[in-house]
This record gives structure tokens, sequence and C-alpha cells, in this order.
């Protein structure tokens, strides 16, 4: 497990790839557990074998905690993801010393023992260890926001990401339509229990604040690829 020089209140922007870049998800069935795990392992005191206590009434009840579990223990908070097929992106802050590395240790673990015993694999899922960056200011975390949920998202749209900047209202509606990401929850149309929502709001007073932020960045009133070169971690 990694030791990390982050320390409590820290944001970081983290991401990590399948091996010679194979998928890490190929169901959606994996990838509803890639948010289960997001949800259940970000806690200090969640059980062993905790799937045995996660029912599908827990899921459809926006990823209700098991009452036996008792208060949650976070070892991060989680402003913004996004899962794709094979990567993944997390804007996280650290709640506890250590926590990322704990955090991001129990995921990448239980999705590599997972995808080996269900895939008939062996070996590292990942390329290696995930990358991290620390976001040190609001501009880079607003910038990094609309990265993570607007411009990962619309690379899927039919046409790809010009074709979505191009038509970006229909895109953006598109967009907070995938599941897999806290899309939805910046544009104002859910409320994830996996995500922080206090710590969200402190980057965006109001959706529409988002919305335009997305639309700025998306339709090249700001480059993009030059403003967040030294931002974000490719994928």
């Amino acid at each position: 497990m990694r030791k990390e020089q982050f320390g409590i209140g820290t944001f970081v922007h983290v991401v990590n790839r399948g091996a010679h870049k194979i998928n890490i998800v190929r169901t959606d069935a994996d990838r509803w557990r890639f948010l289960k795990l997001l949800r259940y392992l970000n806690d200090v005191s969640v059980p062993r074998n905790w799937e045995r206590d996660i029912s599908p009434a827990h899921i459809r009840d926006n990823f209700a905690r098991p009452e036996q579990w008792g208060e949650a223990e976070p070892y991060v908070s989680i402003l913004a993801h996004c899962l794709k097929d094979n990567h993944f992106h997390l804007l996280l802050l650290e709640q506890r010393e250590g926590g990322i590395s704990k955090f991001m240790h129990r995921v990448s673990r239980s999705m590599a023992a997972n995808f080996n015993a269900k895939y008939k694999g062996s070996g590292a899922l990942f390329q290696g260890p995930y990358r991290a960056r620390i976001v040190d200011n609001d501009r880079h975390l607003q910038y990094l926001s609309v990265y993570i949920n607007i411009k990962n998202v619309f690379e899927a749209y039919p046409g790809g990401l010009k074709a979505a900047a191009n038509n970006f209202n229909d895109a953006y509606d598109w967009a907070i339509q995938y599941p897999f990401s806290s899309t939805a929850d910046f544009a104002g149309e859910r409320k994830s229990s996996l995500i922080d929502h206090s710590a969200r709001q402190s980057l965006f007073a109001t959706p529409s604040d988002f919305r335009v932020a997305a639309e700025e960045i998306m339709t090249a009133k700001f480059d993009i690829d030059s403003t967040l070169q030294d931002l974000v971690l490719d994928e």
C-alpha cells in the first residue's frame, strides 16, 4: 500500500487504468459493483465480508448503509467520479491520515480479485499504482469537476467529443443520464449517497453555475487542453 504525503484536507485527483489498456469493467454488473465499492469501502469500520450485508434493496435505496454497521468513518470525501471501460477518475478530499492510500488500496484490490475470479484471469488488473495529483485552488477544482463529469462522459457521445461540443445542450442532457459518473449530482438531478454534497457545493453553488462552466469549457471559450494539461492526469 502506498504512503502518500497528502494530509487531511487535501484535494487529490486520482486516476487508474487497466494494464495494457484492458477493460477493467465489462458489464453493467461490473460497473454497478464499482459504485458499490466507492460507497461501502469508504469506511474504516466496514466489515471484512461486507458484501454479504448488501442486498438489492440497499442499492435501490440510494446505496443505503446497513443499520447494523453503525456510524460510518469515511477515509475520504468523494467530490466527483467517472468510470470508463478501461479507467476511472476520482476527485477526493482526504478526511483522515493516509485515507486516500487506504481507500484506493481497498478499491483496487477488490476490483482485481473480483475481475480475476469472474473472468478466470490472473495477475494485475491495473497498469500499476494509481496516479494522484494534488489540486490546490478553487479554479483548478472547478476545471477538474468539468473534466471528470463532462469531458470524460462527452467522449462517449455519438460522434465523439467534437460532436458533443457542437451540440452542447443535447450532449449535456445525454451525459446526465450516464449512471456511472457524478454528472447528474453536479447537474442537480440526483443526490447520490456516494458524494459529499457539501464539499461539491463549495465548488459550484448551483447546478446552473456548473452548467455555465461546462459550456464555456467544452465549447472552447477556454482551451480545455492547454488549460488543463498541467492540472489533470490523462487516462
